[in-house]
């Protein structure tokens, strides 16, 4: 299991758009991917699941991915954060 963490830097958090962007990154493996936030952690390919979280700005959130690709989905997954602007 690789585990990295992000501290959240877009005003508006982990809202829609991000959210989206992120399970279609997560999808594309076939690890287990999953956000945890405050004590709960959710299925990374659920967008429901991670808009249910509310990630807010200044957050920290923490990703873990457990599988055969688990390296590969973790640095795509990062990319995607820095790209967006979510994470630094």
């Amino acid at each position: 299991m690789e585990k990295r963490d992000f501290h959240i830097i877009a005003e508006t958090g982990i809202h829609a758009r991000p959210a989206t962007l992120l399970v279609q990154s997560a999808s594309k493996f076939n690890s287990d991917i999953n956000l945890e936030y405050k004590g709960k952690s959710v299925n990374l390919k659920s967008i429901m699941g991670v808009m249910s979280l509310g990630v807010g700005k200044d957050a920290d959130v923490t990703i873990s991915a457990e599988g055969a690709d688990e390296a590969d989905a973790l640095a795509a997954i990062a990319e995607t954060m820095t790209k967006e602007g979510l994470s630094d």
